[in-house]
């Protein structure tokens, strides 16, 4: 499974649209978007982010 799609299950599990993530943890939503549509990946320091909110560790967003 790629990036863009644990990414879209993850916020769909929380019930969240790309807007209320995007609010959430301070990103645009045009940045969310790239990222679910596979056109930009994250840099490290977002990745954390990520997995912070999430509950999960980084290894899970990339399916590790």
């Amino acid at each position: 499974m790629e990036f863009k799609d644990i990414l879209k299950d993850l916020r769909k599990e929380k019930g969240l649209t790309q807007e209320q993530l995007a609010k959430e943890i301070n990103f645009s939503l045009s940045i969310i978007n790239k990222w679910e549509n596979g056109k930009k990946l994250p840099n490290y320091n977002a990745l954390r982010i990520l997995a912070d909110f999430f509950v999960v560790p980084m290894d899970v967003l990339f399916d590790r």
